[in-house]
């Protein structure tokens, strides 16, 4: 077992990228990777949620639409597909996500998980018997001959989540998990429920742990992806932690400033005011700022792409904005329809 601490998201994936690279060959079917089994790895902080040394840098309004996603318990393949047109590459197409996270753990067990771990915390605290299910033998087992069942297998399998002096803790166990493509996102994914719900609770953010069952990195993207040598020195003040009541009143105002985001008929205008109007939806006004510079490069209004990230008043997630937007992995190549997103060279988001 190789095991890793760090005080943010960033610490912790730098530590490991560099195991990685050692590790032994191993076959898959997307190609050979770089293989480590039964790697633990915790940050104490989870608020700094985000990889901030990959190169190229993640696109943070991909990340920020996947965790709205999930919040609102969603499974339609076009909202995720417009912020990463290459998505469905890899998750199959179709309407709709076979394996996706928030679909899971809000409705395909035949109840809201989350809401019933909320009620189940401020019932009874002390319980060591929450634990949030997404890998489903009926759906998800492979066939005997082998395949998978589908081409959107979650690789997720659950959380598991205690409550101990005030802080909620929270265990995410992976069964596969690749280092440099799928790990930066799952920090932002499953820190950012497990403050969602330590605000309806009451409580503060206790550490992140991340069973990663099998940790790897595809040989073919060695070439792609690398680590800065000067790590980002500033922390984000990415607070997402609420009372209910105050969840209750923006979560859903911010995801339909989202949903109108990847409309075909958005006016540049509407991009302004949600910029404008998004100072009064404290703390999602960064990812609000974010969304909005991507929304407007993928429809080629540069100009307004600059002024939403000049908005964010995040100085490290304006940091990463600006430099996956500028990134030469990144070329933007506007279509003529305003509906179409750009072709991007990488099929990474």
């Amino acid at each position: 077992m190789f095991s890793v601490r760090g005080r943010t998201a960033d610490e912790a994936w730098r530590a490991v990228v560099t195991a990685v690279r050692d590790a032994p060959s191993q076959a898959s079917r997307g190609g050979p990777t770089r293989e480590l089994l039964h790697v633990a790895l915790e940050i104490e902080n989870p608020e700094q949620r985000w990889v901030l040394s990959r190169e190229p840098a993640v696109n943070p309004a991909f990340a920020i639409a996947e965790v709205l996603w999930i919040l609102a318990g969603r499974r339609d393949a076009e909202f995720l597909n417009y912020w990463n047109p290459l998505y469905s590459r890899f998750a199959g197409a179709g309407p709709e996500y076979h394996g996706a996270y928030g679909h899971r753990l809000r409705h395909a067990f035949g109840l809201d998980q989350i809401e019933r771990a909320y009620r189940t915390f401020d019932s009874n605290p002390d319980t060591r018997q929450v634990v949030l299910q997404i890998w489903h033998p009926e759906l998800d087992f492979p066939g005997e001959d082998g395949q998978p069942a589908a081409e959107d297998i979650p690789c997720n399998v659950c959380g598991i989540l205690k409550v101990r002096d005030g802080t909620l803790h929270w265990v995410q166990v992976m069964r596969s998990n690749d280092v440099f493509r799928g790990l930066p996102h799952n920090f932002v994914q499953f820190t950012s429920l497990q403050a969602v719900l330590a605000g309806w609770l009451g409580l503060k953010v206790g550490p992140y742990h991340h069973w990663s069952d099998s940790l790897h990195a595809y040989d073919a993207d060695a070439a792609i992806y690398s680590v800065l040598s000067d790590p980002p020195s500033a922390d984000t003040r990415d607070r997402l932690s609420l009372n209910r009541p105050d969840w209750q009143s923006t979560f859903p105002r911010v995801v339909a400033i989202a949903d109108r985001f990847v409309s075909g008929d958005l006016t540049r205008a509407e991009v302004e005011h949600a910029i404008a109007g998004a100072r009064g939806l404290e703390p999602w006004q960064p990812y609000i700022s974010l969304l909005a510079a991507d929304t407007s490069r993928r429809r080629g209004w540069i100009d307004l792409m600059a002024a939403s990230l000049n908005s964010c008043p995040d100085q490290a997630l304006r940091n990463l904005g600006e430099r996956w937007v500028s990134s030469a992995h990144y070329r933007v190549h506007v279509t003529p329809s305003a509906r179409s997103s750009p072709r991007e060279t990488l099929g990474s988001p």
